[in-house]
């Protein structure tokens, strides 16, 4: 057991380090990273499809890349919206990893983005245990998936810079009760923000545009309870997206994962994850690229 927690804390350690360095090469490329968490079927991306939507109407440069274990579906959705949008395949890897995130946006970012949208491999548990490199960090909870979710998974919530409840046109019809999911939140990460969306209806759509725009200009950003007692999960980053262009975008990185990552979580337990192989680059031209990771990943616990 002992060398099974060893294991964790250096694959965290070698992530936090990597995460801290990419933070560093996207602030200098006036770029904010916006980390979205949720469980499947959340409605994250059709948030994010308004989110990207609602940034082209107001001219302000985003980008989008979206984490799947399997399918373009989600890229080809959120490329509707005229950003440039790169699906992730991880093909049984259950999260992002900071390393993973540098290496897809090497070469295919453009230059010039003030936001890039993570979205996240839809889990709850693998994802909240990885920095990359983000300025906000984003867990969404749908009004169907009960108020008991912060609890459930007290980590995710726990280090959430900002909670978003999405689907707030079923509430009713599914007997949501706000108030008690708001405690639960609170519970577990005292002070953090709880916004209402209902992106069919077009409610609170722009709500995490605007917050990442604040946060890329320097604006407060939530310190959870929980991060203060990790150092590595605080991200200070204060910079205007306006005078920081000196990074031209000329970096590269070449990295190949061999071996097995360990990773202990504290709501479901130890599991591995094989990693072996290079991963490939996007064209920087190309809107939509896919990305397969390789096929040999472990299936995720559920």
């Amino acid at each position: 057991m002992c060398r099974e927690v060893d294991l964790q804390q250096a694959v965290l350690a070698k992530n936090d380090a990597t995460a801290h360095n990419l933070r560093a090469v996207l602030t200098a490329r006036g770029t904010t990273v916006v980390n979205l968490l949720s469980s499947p079927g959340s409605g994250k991306t059709e948030l994010l499809e308004g989110e990207l939507g609602r940034a082209r109407e107001r001219g302000v440069p985003v980008a989008a890349l979206t984490a799947d274990l399997a399918t373009e579906n989600d890229a080809v959705r959120l490329a509707r919206s005229g950003a440039p949008v790169k699906q992730v395949l991880t093909d049984g890897l259950c999260h992002l990893e900071a390393g993973m995130l540098g290496r897809h946006i090497d070469d295919w970012l453009p230059d010039g983005t003030r936001i890039l949208f993570v979205e996240n491999v839809g889990n709850l548990v693998c994802p909240a245990s990885y920095d990359l490199g983000e300025t906000l960090r984003v867990v969404l909870a749908s009004v169907t998936e009960g108020e008991d979710k912060p609890l459930k998974y007290p980590t995710a919530f726990g280090l959430a810079q900002l909670v978003v409840v999405t689907k707030t046109d079923l509430a009713q019809a599914v007997g949501f009760d706000e108030a008690a999911f708001r405690a639960h939140v609170q519970q577990v990460n005292p002070g953090v923000d709880v916004v209402l969306t209902a992106a069919r209806r077009g409610e609170g759509v722009g709500t995490l545009l605007d917050r990442a725009l604040a946060a890329g200009e320097g604006a407060s950003v939530h310190t959870p309870v929980m991060a203060r007692q990790h150092p590595s999960h605080q991200h200070p980053h204060t910079h205007s997206n306006q005078d920081h262009r000196t990074h031209g975008g000329q970096h590269t990185h070449s990295h190949t994962h061999t071996g097995v990552h360990t990773h202990t979580h504290p709501d479901v337990g130890t599991h591995d994850h094989p990693h072996t192989g290079p991963h490939a680059h996007a064209h920087p031209d190309e809107p939509l690229v896919v990305t397969t990771a390789p096929a040999s990943a472990a299936e995720p616990r559920p």
